[in-house]
């Protein structure tokens, strides 16, 4: 076996290290103060620079995530694996929480019922939560198309929509509804995402909300 040589660095030096790396390849590029550190955690979660061009920030929606949080929001998630990406001892120190409705025997039930999906259906019991939401879609498109027909029809006013699902088929244009949307909204333009890519905003933002802390 060739021998590889290694970057000795410790443990708790790994992440500050990466972040230097990201900062040095981003270069020239230049982002809002709230917005960088966003881009920054989703490339170290991806190792994917295309991030630093394709994610889009409505106005003002970096500011709409860190006040909610502040106020001890909740934050809906599409999938289990974005549930469990999502810090929630940061989120639960700022009085906040996750919920994630996919595994529900009710939701479940309604899905089949009535030929939807479950991550559509997750987003209509979203609509029935109080507070502050915060809506991290990573996976399903068709949670992003209800999320935005429910918005359009005043059932649900969420503080800000994470939109990044991520695939083949409605993952585009589910998007553009988001984008066309009077919502604040961070958005993954083209067909990248994923459940990593959400909970890596969110915990953007949480560590900005408490002020760069980890747990």
């Amino acid at each position: 076996m060739r021998k590889v040589e290694l970057q000795r660095v410790a443990p708790a030096e790994i992440e500050a290290r990466s972040m230097e790396l990201i900062a040095r390849e981003l270069g020239e590029r230049t982002f809002p103060a709230d917005q960088l550190p966003i881009v920054k955690r989703v490339i170290h979660t991806t190792a994917d620079f295309d991030y630093a061009d394709n994610l889009v920030f409505s106005p003002g929606a970096a500011a709409a995530g860190l006040a909610a949080l502040r106020a001890g929001c909740t934050i809906v998630t599409d999938t289990q694996m974005a549930f469990s990406g999502v810090n929630k001892r940061v989120l639960e120190k700022l009085g906040g929480r996750a919920v994630c409705f996919m595994s529900d025997s009710e939701v479940a039930a309604q899905a089949k019922a009535r030929g939807e999906t479950r991550a559509a259906v997750s987003m209509e019991r979203a609509a029935e939560l109080t507070g502050p939401l915060i809506l991290a879609i990573g996976n399903a498109p068709t949670a992003l198309v209800r999320a935005c027909e429910l918005m359009e029809e005043g059932r649900l006013r969420p503080a800000l929509v994470v939109g990044v699902p991520v695939g083949f088929v409605n993952v585009v244009e589910s998007k553009q509804l988001l984008l066309e949307m009077d919502v604040p909204h961070i958005v993954a333009r083209g067909r990248k995402g994923g459940s990593n890519v959400a909970a890596a905003i969110c915990n953007a933002l949480l560590y900005q909300a408490s002020g760069n802390v980890r747990e």
